[in-house]
């Protein structure tokens, strides 16, 4: 999947909080209403991956099968917010890297799961900059405490030296 960052992507008509488009083919965002998510297709979305468990208080109970109705691949890697872990990393980006071209929505509640999931994966798989990759992760929150530590670690173990701030 190439996640070069492009001067044509803007914001999509994504009704979800904090939607950041990487390239026209990746976007992030927090949670979708049940009317956005019923729209994808439309947007020619073709896999959705979301981060959070399906039990979160704002989640939307039938997003499978909204998102399954349209034909879009679905994925939902239940990531604890208070303990991401590099198997978590991993795992989201072996299903990213095998949806190829497809155009992909990653998203969470709010939009910190995913942004943080997609730095990693433009740095760590996409081999981009850090420092132009986080700019996407910076207009959402700082990463601290457990999402940090995720951040350094995988870093380190990828051999890239980038101090997130």
């Amino acid at each position: 999947m190439s996640t070069g960052l492009s001067t044509t992507v803007r914001a999509q008509d994504l009704d979800a909080p904090n939607v950041v488009p990487i390239t026209v083919r990746l976007t992030s965002s927090g949670q979708p209403t049940a009317k956005a998510l019923e729209g994808l297709a439309a947007q020619g979305y073709e896999a959705v991956i979301y981060l959070a468990p399906p039990n979160v208080s704002d989640a939307v109970r039938d997003e499978h099968m909204i998102i399954g109705r349209q034909g879009i691949n679905f994925v939902n890697i239940p990531i604890l917010f208070n303990k991401p872990t590099e198997k978590d990393f991993d795992t989201f980006a072996g299903i990213l890297q095998s949806l190829g071209d497809k155009k992909v929505l990653v998203h969470c509640q709010v939009n910190m799961r995913a942004s943080t999931m997609v730095f990693l994966y433009r740095v760590v798989v996409g081999k981009e900059d850090p420092r132009v990759a986080y700019e996407a992760v910076s207009r959402i929150w700082v990463p601290s405490g457990p999402w940090k530590q995720l951040m350094l670690d995988v870093l380190r173990r990828h051999h890239v030296d980038f101090e997130p701030y």
